[in-house]
């Protein structure tokens, strides 16, 4: 198992894994019995932005609708419905070498899909984690358990990868928003 990360710590990347090229960003979570009608639908999503904190434009926006970044650095394991069972229920794979120079931090969030309608939040939402894994070998190298700070809120940015000069960094964020994917979107400076 690797490093246990509290909300706020930073820790670096590719500078102390040499040769650490590409990873897996694994998300998961479970829900707690609640009398709705609907099923949960998380889903994970990736944001590249610039310096400025905005996606440069739709693609650099990554989740179940677009499972690609043009330039391959982002590949989204494709949306997971339920998220029952235990393990990763969605994952990202991140390909170092192959993040466009003007990408200054990636966001990793998770949202619940059509929360409002379904009146869901993640107040409802347990055992919420993110762990990044080293690509060429599955070795966990880090873990972040988001705890259960939420109540009303329907998005959170779980984490972010970021450049510091020519290695990456990793953040446990951990901050929540209402509003859904449709917050987060013009949080990173898409149009909705």
């Amino acid at each position: 198992m690797g490093i246990q990360l509290a909300k706020g710590q930073r820790i670096d990347l590719t500078k102390t894994n040499p040769g650490l090229t590409k990873v897996i960003i694994g998300l998961g979570w479970d829900t707690n019995k609640y009398q709705g009608r609907h099923d949960f639908d998380l889903d994970a999503s990736a944001f590249l932005v610039d310096a400025n904190s905005r996606c440069q434009n739709d693609h650099d926006f990554i989740f179940y609708n677009n499972l690609q970044h043009p330039s391959g650095a982002i590949v989204h394991s494709g949306d997971n419905r339920t998220g029952e069972g235990d393990g990763d229920d969605e994952q990202l794979v991140v390909d170092f070498t192959k993040i466009p120079s003007y990408v200054d931090r990636i966001g990793i969030t998770v949202t619940i899909h059509d929360s409002d309608m379904r009146q869901q939040n993640f107040g409802q939402v347990s055992n919420a984690f993110v762990r990044l894994l080293d690509n060429s070998n599955q070795q966990e190298l880090l873990r972040f358990d988001l705890g259960e700070d939420f109540s009303i809120e329907t998005a959170v940015v779980v984490c972010e990868l970021y450049r510091h000069g020519n290695d990456w960094k990793f953040n446990a964020i951990g901050s929540g928003f209402s509003g859904g994917l449709a917050a987060l979107c013009r949080n990173y400076g898409l149009q909705v």
